[in-house]
């Protein structure tokens, strides 16, 4: 049996939902690269499904990492550092995607739309990536995958100071 994740110490069930997305992050990944080795139909076929997939694995991701985020006490400050700046990077992909809006990190000023009749993403023919986000200011799946999947294995025992109900518990 594989040893849990660190992360079963703070949510077996996060820890599990962690799982799911880096399955469907591989699956990602492998549509993207079996863009650059094929043509026509496929490659079209494998794209759209990897830009689906993103979507849904962005809405999973910034959930685990923002539930993370509020049990800040439940993680060592390295990993909560971590974890924050990672939160930022999602929100880049997620605010655009699901509020149509841009990001703003002053929540006084006024949203600005983000447009709808756009694609969900943009090709990078070059880096056989998906740009997803706002397309002013788009951000490479392949990055944030490699990103969250970097974060979420620098997680150790010692970096989870209480479980999820203990937190509630303690306050």
């Amino acid at each position: 049996m594989a040893t849990q994740h660190p992360l079963a110490a703070f949510s077996i069930y996060l820890s599990g939902r962690h799982e799911v997305l880096l399955s469907i992050a591989k699956e990602i990944t492998e549509r993207l690269d079996a863009c650059a080795s094929s043509e026509g139909g496929s490659s079209h076929e494998a794209r759209t499904r990897a830009s689906d997939l993103m979507w849904l694995w962005t809405l999973g991701a910034y959930e685990v990492v923002r539930t993370m985020c509020q049990a800040q006490r439940c993680f060592s400050g390295r990993f909560y550092r971590a974890i924050s700046s990672l939160k930022v990077d999602l929100e880049r992909v997620r605010v655009p995607n699901t509020k149509l809006e841009r990001v703003k990190y002053d929540r006084r000023q006024r949203s600005i739309p983000v447009a709808s009749d756009r694609g969900p993403d943009v090709w990078d023919e070059a880096g056989k990536d998906l740009l997803v986000g706002d397309p002013a200011d788009a951000v490479s799946a392949r990055m944030l995958l490699r990103s969250y999947e970097s974060v979420m294995s620098s997680l150790t025992l010692e970096d989870v100071t209480m479980s999820h109900e203990d937190s509630f518990e303690r306050k």
